[in-house]
């Protein structure tokens, strides 16, 4: 898929930084749309429904975290993909960017020519790795072409990073996953994250389910169990 058939929307309140990422986009050969605040970016998101957000977390109105909330409580978002582009690197900082729901998080400065290849790296992960096949265990039904998820009926909320994770793991029912295979095929290896996201994410999805179906071997990883 060509680059001009993906929309970007970069919010910083820094006008230098915006215009630097538009101008790099663009050549690009992306579509690239721009928000000053927190307030204008969570509008501009809805209404122009982009592939890729990239979002301050230090901004006038909402803060990006409070933005990544919000849209990935959206069931009509839930697929868009977000980036935490920011001057905080502190760890404690980044866990709760990745534990909203962000599925990279990049700290500042950065080179404007590496920004661009990890924006073409994720959306070129943005299709969830699978076969295509519907999995389904019990009550719970697993629609990758979709995206969706339900479970005794019910249709699942899931966030892009919790839905491939749910995928993974049912994907072969009692295979133990180690957490660098987890980290791997879910995040790829040019993202860093560590284990405290997998485990946010891990009980977010049980939160969401209601059931337990994702056991815990401890000091190991994961398995899929229902």
């Amino acid at each position: 898929m060509e680059n001009r058939s993906w929309k970007v929307l970069i919010a910083d309140d820094e006008p230098d930084i915006r215009e630097l990422l538009e101008f790099h986009l663009a050549r690009a050969g992306y579509q690239v749309f721009t928000a000053q605040d927190g307030d204008e970016a969570l509008i501009r998101a809805q209404q122009l429904q982009p592939d890729l957000v990239v979002l301050d977390i230090m901004m006038p109105g909402k803060t990006g975290v409070e933005v990544c909330e919000i849209l990935r409580a959206q069931p009509a978002l839930k697929d868009m993909l977000i980036i935490f582009l920011t001057a905080l690197s502190d760890e404690a900082t980044q866990i709760q960017g990745l534990a909203t729901g962000a599925d990279d998080y990049i700290s500042k400065p950065i080179s404007p020519k590496v920004f661009v290849s990890k924006v073409q790296a994720l959306l070129r992960r943005a299709t969830p790795k699978s076969d295509g096949k519907s999995l389904q265990a019990g009550g719970l039904r697993i629609d990758p072409e979709r995206f969706e998820v339900q479970y005794e009926g019910r249709t699942i909320v899931l966030a892009k990073k919790e839905f491939e994770l749910l995928y993974l793991l049912a994907s072969r029912p009692g295979k133990v996953f180690l957490r660098n295979e987890i980290l791997s095929q879910v995040w790829g290896n040019d993202v860093i994250v560590g284990d405290r996201t997998i485990d946010v994410h891990i009980r977010k999805i049980r939160q969401k389910l209601g059931v337990d179906c994702i056991t815990t071997v401890k000091g190991v990883g994961y398995k899929f169990d229902l």
